[in-house]
């Protein structure tokens, strides 16, 4: 007997779904084809509502000074139940993905806010998970942000 599909895999099949169902196919020759990255989030009920607060008013603020491309962002519950916050990113390429993580984790801003945040409310997020994707050569879009 087989298991159901977690959150994460139903997520990721939805993401690989939707470039076909935009407009503007990709080019093979071309060399300037970003990266996504997936990233979960499991929160808490308790919690929640501060956590959209944060990370709507501050962190993706923050991010947005670190080269940070938010395509979308969507609110879950994993198979157990569990409140998750999913949101995709677009990238340049890996070297900027990783540039922009470590800028953001440093940033003085973010990091008092986190501290703030945690005293007022307690813990905001569980596990993480994430995944940075690629473009497949055959792929119909490889951008969500750029025609």
């Amino acid at each position: 007997m087989s298991t159901p599909p977690s959150f994460i895999h139903r997520w990721l099949a939805i993401c690989a779904l939707l470039p076909a169902l935009l407009p503007g196919p990709a080019r093979a020759d071309d060399a300037s084809r970003p990266i996504h990255q997936l990233r979960v989030y499991e929160i808490f009920d308790d919690t929640r509502g501060a956590f959209h607060d944060r990370f709507r008013d501050h962190a993706a603020r923050i991010m947005a000074k670190y080269g940070f491309e938010i395509v979308a962002i969507w609110d879950g519950r994993g198979d157990d139940g569990r409140p998750q916050f999913v949101y995709l990113l677009e990238w340049p390429d890996e070297r900027a993905m990783r540039e922009g993580w470590e800028k953001f984790m440093a940033d003085e801003e973010w990091a008092r806010i986190k501290r703030v945040t945690a005293r007022e409310h307690g813990q905001f997020v569980g596990d993480i998970d994430e995944r940075v994707l690629s473009p497949a050569d055959y792929s119909p879009r490889t951008s969500f942000l750029r025609d």
